[in-house]
């Protein structure tokens, strides 16, 4: 009986988050085709745990003249309690606890804190304001797709940072932000203000997810607001401004810095992450 609704309640959860739509705060839609499936699956096997449970249901009749007491299953009801209890607990918690989304108290519980940049380690992947989906590609690969991406980019003046092109536009500039001195780009974002910043500079940030939560991060660029400005942490902007680029001593890199020239505050998206398109 446990491992039928162990199969029916997964069954239900997946179901749950795609109707409900929070399937997008787990998975990068674009692979949304295998959760169905499983679904799909965790269905069929449903229907094969009911038979067989009710099957040994017809069989454990044709016992009951036995009798005695058996020790090993009580050992074997105790290890099921077990294993039951800790399948259970992504269902109930998938189920009845809210789907929290992503903003900058995430990035202050974390601390905004990122390892020293090792270019000697080939395989390290580390995580800065950009995306890196180095990890995904051969070498060679790689360079190629990014220098495909800085000439298509490098044909245009201004750059406006979509939900689709966000990520991928993203790692261009962090590639090679020298490329984009002078360009102008539009993006949207919340703000997250750290300690070694002006008053008038914020971090615009996007929780973004490049396959899954597990390779999720929070992208974005910085921000410098004309003087006089102390925007807020959590304050969703849309903004554009001008490209240059700085030595950011706490990353020990150079990464571009955004001079804004017009903003606006804007409410927060239906859907506040980014996705990486393939």
């Amino acid at each position: 009986m446990g491992r039928l609704f162990i199969l029916l309640g997964l069954t239900f959860l997946f179901m749950h988050l795609h109707a409900s739509g929070n399937i997008s705060k787990y998975i990068n839609m674009e692979y949304s085709y295998v959760s169905q499936i499983a679904i799909y699956i965790l269905a069929i096997f449903t229907i094969m745990g009911a038979y067989l449970f009710f099957k040994e249901e017809d069989q454990d009749h044709c016992d009951d003249c036995q009798c005695g007491h058996d020790h090993n299953q009580d050992n074997k009801k105790w290890k099921k309690a077990v294993t039951y209890t800790l399948f259970s607990l992504p269902i109930f918690t998938g189920l009845f606890l809210p789907v929290a989304t992503m903003d900058s108290n995430i990035v202050e519980k974390k601390g905004f804190h990122f390892p020293v940049y090792d270019d000697s380690d080939e395989y390290s992947q580390h995580q800065f304001l950009q995306p890196d989906t180095s990890l995904y590609y051969g070498k060679d690969d790689y360079l190629t797709l990014m220098d495909q991406s800085l000439k298509s980019l490098g044909k245009h003046d201004s750059l406006r940072l979509t939900d689709q092109n966000y990520l991928t536009d993203l790692e261009a500039i962090y590639y090679s932000p020298g490329k984009f001195t002078g360009k102008k780009i539009t993006l949207t974002g919340f703000s997250y203000h750290s300690d070694d910043l002006a008053k008038n500079q914020v971090f615009l940030f996007r929780f973004g997810v490049i396959h899954c939560v597990a390779d999720s991060g929070v992208f974005g660029m910085l921000i410098e607001f004309p003087e006089g400005m102390d925007p807020k942490n959590d304050e969703w902007y849309s903004v554009t401004g001008e490209v240059e680029t700085m030595y950011y001593q706490p990353f020990k890199k150079t990464i571009p810095v955004l001079k804004v020239s017009s903003h606006s505050k804007v409410a927060e998206p239906d859907d506040p992450y980014v996705y990486r398109q393939y």
